[in-house]
């Protein structure tokens, strides 16, 4: 049994999700997030408090919050932390610059605004839903440091739940951001009624697309090809509910991306992500076709029966 300290920054169905699965550990758990108790499905011995503070006393902070409210939240976060703390966040996104078209991971963003330095990140193919129901799941852990590896994995591992670790911060970032946008294309396929095998071959295409981009920002290409990248995007073909996938399917059936994202019922990273990376990689020579009409589509600047014609015409090699 975990012994260990640990706070959970957001309320959501992934903080929730998170903080319970750590307390299955026996580590001892607070939720930190501003939404009344009430408001919010905690299991017994996972204690809720409403102010940053409450984290300076456990030595693993986890942010569960969206990308843009991540520097705001680090920089009152901040005023309670120091070089003791590990800081590792589970957001699923990149930040960007309004004033450019520069990208940071997460850490990228802490690594200014913290105190702490030993930082690290969750991803993988692990569901809010299954963590938050202690179904069997499998967690990727990733930090340039040994400790943080280990204590993630001494808060979450439980029978039921798996933590594999790897030193590529940046590599598994990337994977989980990039993911997002290609969960968009998943449900895009499958309303435009792709077969499964067509649906098989851009998945493979486009997570060699991913592996490129993600090399160029400094990851590691091979990290796409694990559990943080196929891994995630393979249980995103089965789940017809994940907001992208849901998004991706109202897009195809003609709706707007305000009316796609009311029927997701949830903020989705990638609708201000996907533009972005496809300007990240043509700014930095990465050869991204699919992203690249995966955004058209996106915007609405071609037609579903024209993107499949392009994909069929690209070059193969």
């Amino acid at each position: 049994m975990s012994e260990l300290e640990v706070a959970v920054i957001g309320g959501g169905l992934w903080g929730q999700g998170l903080a319970k699965a750590a307390a299955r550990s026996g580590a001892k758990v607070t939720l930190v997030s501003r939404r009344p108790p009430e408001g919010l499905h905690l299991s017994a011995g996972i204690a809720h408090a409403s102010s940053y503070e409450a984290a300076r006393s456990a030595k693993l902070i986890i942010l569960a919050t969206p990308t843009h409210v991540v520097r705001q939240v680090a920089r009152e976060l901040g005023d309670h932390l120091d070089g003791s703390h590990y800081v590792v966040h589970g957001v699923r996104g990149l930040v960007h610059d309004d004033t450019g078209p520069s990208l940071h991971t997460v850490s990228d963003v802490l690594r200014e605004e913290l105190p702490a330095r030993r930082l690290g990140a969750l991803g993988g193919p692990a569901l809010a839903e299954d963590l938050d129901a202690g179904r069997p799941s499998v967690l990727v852990s990733a930090s340039r440091f040994p400790e943080v590896n280990r204590a993630l994995a001494d808060a979450f591992t439980v029978p039921m739940l798996r933590v594999y670790s790897t030193s590529d911060l940046r590599g598994l970032e990337w994977a989980s951001a990039l993911v997002g946008c290609l969960a968009i294309g998943i449900g895009f396929a499958k309303g435009v009624g792709l077969s499964p095998g067509l649906v098989a071959a851009v998945l493979c295409r486009s997570m060699a697309e991913a592996g490129r981009i993600a090399s160029a920002a400094g990851g590691d290409e091979h990290t796409l090809l694990g559990l943080g990248g196929y891994g995630d995007l393979l249980a995103s073909v089965e789940m017809e509910d994940r907001p992208e996938v849901v998004l991706g399917r109202a897009l195809a059936g003609g709706a707007t991306v305000a009316e796609a994202l009311e029927k997701t019922g949830a903020r989705v990273e990638a609708v201000d992500l996907l533009p972005r990376v496809v300007e990240f990689a043509r700014t930095h020579g990465v050869r991204a076709p699919i992203f690249a009409a995966l955004e058209r589509g996106f915007q609405k600047t071609a037609t579903p029966h024209s993107l499949i014609e392009e994909l069929m015409t690209l070059p193969m090699n």
